[in-house]
């Protein structure tokens, strides 16, 4: 009698159904990581908003928003920092953790672009995350939208009396002395310093006491080459200057784009004031002898610089 062969059990291991693929843990820690991640952020986000709406946050008494500006403001500036001009930050620790310093920098560039540079970076690298008070040209005052950036950003106007209240706060405080004749000098110019004012910045530091820290800042005359200047249009505007670069106006809003070139930001040694008299900020004599070395010593310092950073478009 012929017999059926008798099929065996296929094994569990055989059996398509009963193979274990492994898991790969890392890449789900990951994805509950990312997840949990983006869940914190829109939450935060949503605080952010209704505490906007609803009026809960502070302002200080110049208009600062300090959660405005952490939230908003610093993020838009940031990739122009970090990969646009690739700033380099030199020198952080002449500037205090904390307490009050005047930060006194050339400025250059056509458009002010330095300024808010220098304040990001301090924010970002500087160990204390320390908040930059900018004092600002009665210009920007007088341009409603930017006017109210400014004072959410930090900035308010460029006067002693203003300088003298933040400072007195413990505030780190910058200034610009060449003002309009140092951002909108001609290409021809560049990392020439112009007149310092009449050192009203150095009687500021005198009267409050604090440090003065140079500040040098390369990079910045490169990224909109003045080559003329359309005067008749700019006594017609109001403006300080009206420039021409190679690419505005002959570009249009394309033109406004900032060139990319390499920046290098850098704070000096802080030059003491409370070894002088109070008083002494109304002798002109001491005035004017610190205003030429700080003034000398910026300018010896974006020699250095220059000469660090290389060709201003080809270094990463």
């Amino acid at each position: 009698m012929k017999h059926e062969p008798v099929m065996e059990e296929a094994r569990p291991e055989m059996r398509p159904e009963a193979q274990v693929i492994p898991l790969n843990t890392d890449a789900a820690d990951r994805l509950a990581h990312d997840s949990e991640s983006l869940d914190h952020k829109i939450a935060s986000a949503l605080r952010f908003v209704r505490r906007r709406l609803s009026g809960e946050y502070e302002i200080d008494e110049f208009g600062f928003d300090p959660e405005l500006n952490d939230r908003l403001l610093l993020p838009i500036l940031r990739p122009l920092y970090e990969r646009w001009f690739r700033v380099e930050m030199l020198g952080l620790e002449n500037v205090p953790d904390d307490g009050a310093a005047l930060v006194v920098g050339n400025h250059s560039g056509t458009l002010p672009i330095d300024g808010v540079m220098l304040q990001v970076g301090l924010h970002d690298d500087h160990p204390a995350h320390r908040n930059l008070r900018l004092l600002g040209a009665d210009l920007v005052y007088q341009i409603p939208v930017l006017a109210h950036l400014a004072r959410k950003s930090g900035h308010t106007l460029a006067c002693q009396a203003d300088a003298a209240r933040l400072l007195a706060k413990g505030q780190v405080v910058g200034v610009f002395p060449e003002g309009f004749k140092g951002v909108g000098k001609p290409y021809s110019e560049r990392y020439k310093l112009q007149r310092f004012g009449r050192g009203g910045f150095v009687a500021t530091a005198l009267r409050a006491q604090v440090p003065i820290i140079p500040c040098a800042i390369v990079g910045a005359e490169e990224i909109y080459p003045k080559i003329a200047d359309l005067k008749p249009l700019a006594r017609l505007l109001g403006f300080p200057y009206f420039p021409v670069t190679p690419t505005w106006p002959l570009f249009g809003a394309l033109g406004l784009v900032p060139l990319p070139s390499k920046w290098i930001i850098a704070f000096g040694e802080p030059i003491p004031t409370d070894e002088y008299d109070p008083a002494q900020a109304d002798d002109h004599m001491t005035v004017f002898d610190l205003t030429d070395q700080v003034r000398e010593t910026i300018q010896n310092m974006l020699y250095d610089l220059l000469r660090r950073r290389g060709p201003a478009f080809f270094r990463v």
